[in-house]
């Protein structure tokens, strides 16, 4: 499956080599180039362009994979994760503010993800322009204009009240400054109009593009998140999306003990190379060092503990909060991607962190996660693990909630239970309460890059953590970076900042 998805990267790159390369014996007019466009291979590399800013790579680039981006931001904020200034002098203190929720609009992180955010819609925007001119198959336009409806989301979720555009002949400062609700508007009408034209196709070159089932699970995110969004909640639209959803005949990957498996679970299946496709509905593909990567192993484990793994140098970074590993339950497969005591290495991780920035952790303090257990090919720069951005748990779990608001545990029982089961615990003694949904959500979800929103959604985002007081409500939004505000007089800052 990686090999046919890096087809499509491959032609994108001699596309663009071979436009460079001869542009000054031969120039390509407009019918050549929407004939171009207008052939399966030309569609994916319109595609391809676009689909290139999902994978993680260096300086805030993409979806998951790397550091520094929109990865960091969301799971950071939350209760999760965090990487702590170092008493021996290591790791910067953007990573400690996001978790102490002290984040400035000058901060890298929150930059580099609206950046990231931008070229991404500029790109779809290309792609759309790029196939319609053409008068491309209608599943390769819908597909261009559900990403762009991606980046929207993710825009909208973070920041607000955003820019909005779908043409790429305004400039910056003219950019206007729309509405949540506006964006909200546009990307749900987007999807509802444009996701039953995608492909059905599962697998082979759909690994990690959105077909129908990643539309509709997109658009169950957002109709999820609807009373966050907007004031109005969808649940009734995000349960009949999640049916249209379960057509595509995804099941929960099995967990039981093998010894093939990382972690010795085949649960662990969902988080290595190649996801399993009973369980996964949209992948980040990475293979480091050619497209994207995967750092969030490394980066957690100890230099000593890399090297003795895997003859590379973890980076000593990310932890999990104390208070977040100790509500896992013994027994539970999902705890055993935390690592506490003694390690290959010589070294030992204490689970307790006495501070995040001022005077920082002990080196070895913390927690650390090996959910993304590093695969290879890898160096010291990350592993090839792909990211799972939706999978069908989450979809069970979200089900399950949305039954609960409605007043109907009874139907949300077996979709908790079965989740649970899963991991090797047993089923509730009763019906499921919203608190029980939320805490299997973070059981199960962890490190995946749902929790802030989540935190949100169930009230729980702004509550005092080992780190901090209450936090302000304007924090449930981060603020417009100030290099954008510089750059576009018609933009407001969100309150609070």
């Amino acid at each position: 499956m990686k090999t046919k998805y890096n087809i499509v990267i491959g032609i994108f790159a001699m596309f663009l080599s071979s436009c460079t390369n001869d542009v000054e014996e031969q120039v390509y007019d407009k019918f050549q180039a929407d004939e171009f466009y207008t052939s399966a291979e030309g569609a994916d590399v319109a595609l391809a362009a676009v689909y290139a800013q999902v994978g993680g790579n260096w300086d805030g680039v993409g979806y998951a994979g790397a550091d520094n981006g929109w990865y960091d931001l969301n799971t950071m904020s939350a209760d999760e994760q965090v990487i702590p200034h170092r008493t021996d002098g290591n790791w910067q203190l953007d990573f400690a503010r996001l978790y102490i929720h002290e984040w400035l609009p000058s901060d890298l992180i929150v930059n580099n993800t609206w950046n990231w955010l931008y070229r991404s819609v500029f790109s779809a925007n290309l792609a759309v322009e790029q196939l319609q001119n053409a008068e491309a198959s209608q599943a390769k336009i819908a597909e261009a204009k559900v990403l762009r409806s991606f980046f929207y989301y993710l825009l909208m979720d973070d920041y607000g009240n955003v820019p909005f555009y779908t043409q790429n002949n305004i400039t910056v400062e003219e950019l206007p400054q729309s509405s949540r609700q506006e964006i909200y508007d546009f990307v749900v009408s987007e999807l509802e109009e444009n996701v039953p034209n995608l492909v059905n196709t599962k697998g082979g070159e759909y690994y990690g593009r959105f077909n129908m089932w990643a539309g509709y699970a997109l658009l169950a995110k957002v109709y999820l998140n609807a009373e966050v969004y907007t004031g109005t909640a969808q649940w009734q639209a995000c349960i009949n999306t999640i049916e249209k959803l379960e057509a595509g005949g995804f099941s929960l990957h099995p967990g039981a003990a093998n010894a093939s498996s990382l972690n010795g679970y085949q649960y662990y299946d969902l988080f290595g190379d190649e996801l399993p496709g009973d369980e996964t509905i949209l992948a980040m593909f990475a293979t480091a060092n050619t497209v994207s990567r995967n750092i969030y192993g490394l980066r957690s484990l100890s230099g000593p503990q890399g090297q003795a793994l895997f003859g590379v140098n973890g980076w000593n970074g990310s932890i999990v909060p104390e208070r977040f590993y100790n509500k896992y339950a013994d027994g539970d497969i999902r705890k055993v991607q935390f690592l506490v005591g003694e390690q290959p290495g010589g070294v030992t991780y204490t689970p307790q962190v006495s501070s995040l920035d001022n005077p920082g952790a002990a080196p070895l303090a913390g927690v650390r996660s090996i959910k993304f257990y590093p695969v290879p090919p890898l160096d010291g720069g990350g592993g090839s693990n792909d990211f799972p951005i939706f999978r069908y748990a989450d979809f069970m779990l979200m089900k399950a909630e949305c039954y609960l608001r409605l007043g109907d545990a009874s139907a949300a029982k077996p979709l908790v239970d079965a989740v649970r089961e899963r991991a090797g615990l047993s089923a509730l003694e009763g019906n499921p309460t919203l608190e029980d949904v939320y805490n299997e959500r973070g059981f199960e979800l962890n490190w995946e890059g749902q929790r802030r929103q989540d935190m949100i959604r169930f009230g729980t985002f702004l509550e005092p953590n080992d780190f901090r007081g209450q936090s302000s409500e304007y924090r449930e939004l981060f603020p417009i970076p100030t290099s954008a505000l510089d750059a576009n007089p018609n933009l407001q800052q969100n309150p609070g900042y």
